[in-house]
């Protein structure tokens, strides 16, 4: 519980709006990248296992550093130039850091629901199409999170096949892009914003950073425990 206060905590203070501003716009580096300079392997290192809350900026110097040898030799064999390829790989691991530390969240969320040492999350996982995997009272749930509305990289990669061995659940969610203007002129609320207060699987901070509530996860659990008792 500690832990996820403090990743809480550090979501809330995140400038989402001049982190938008800055590369929002930027669509320079859209191609599949390479499995040895993706960030996810990076991220969950950071965020899960090491359960450091680092700024985008932070994580970008370590990813950098690390994988700077690697994105040169890619940025050659791409034929891109010096600034548009750093510029556009800086906006491209911005985008996939976003949707990663929302997923690791709701990870933290979900083992404060199951229990301490239930919960899953890996690179390897992901891949299979379980982004949170929990083992709880000898059930396995497999949770792919799925947003139904959003702006980011699309890729030619096919979708995951999913993981055989135990249940697999899809949270669909939408965040509405009225979300910082949600009335309309007259004063009432958008039929998009209605729908997302109505949803209490999910919740909005004041800097806009959408996150996953207990009210995702409980359901399942009771469930299970009513099976078991």
């Amino acid at each position: 519980m500690e832990k996820l206060q403090e990743f809480t905590d550090f979501l809330k203070t995140v400038d989402l709006k001049r982190y938008r501003k800055e590369y929002a716009s930027i669509k320079i580096v859209e191609m599949d990248l390479p499995k040895d300079i993706q960030a996810i392997i990076l991220l969950y290192r950071i965020y899960w296992e090491e359960k450091r809350f680092i700024s985008f900026e932070d994580f970008y110097d370590i990813y950098f550093e690390e994988k700077k040898e690697k994105l040169e030799a890619f940025r050659v064999k791409t034929q891109m130039c010096n600034d548009c390829f750093y510029k556009g790989i800086k906006a491209r691991i911005y985008r996939t850091w976003a949707g990663l530390v929302t997923q690791i969240h709701a990870g933290y969320v979900a083992e404060s629901v199951f229990g301490e040492g239930t919960v899953e999350m890996s690179r390897e996982l992901d891949s299979l199409g379980a982004d949170i995997r929990v083992v709880y009272k000898e059930h396995i749930l497999n949770y792919q999170v799925k947003k139904t509305s959003f702006s980011g990289v699309r890729s030619s990669t096919p979708l995951p096949t999913r993981i055989t061995e135990g249940e697999n659940i899809d949270i669909k969610y939408e965040v509405p892009s009225c979300l910082s203007d949600p009335r309309t002129k007259s004063g009432e609320l958008r039929l998009p914003y209605k729908r997302f207060l109505e949803d209490t699987r999910t919740a909005a901070f004041d800097n806009g950073f959408v996150v996953f509530t207990k009210d995702t996860f409980l359901p399942k659990k009771e469930e299970i425990d009513s099976i078991k008792n």
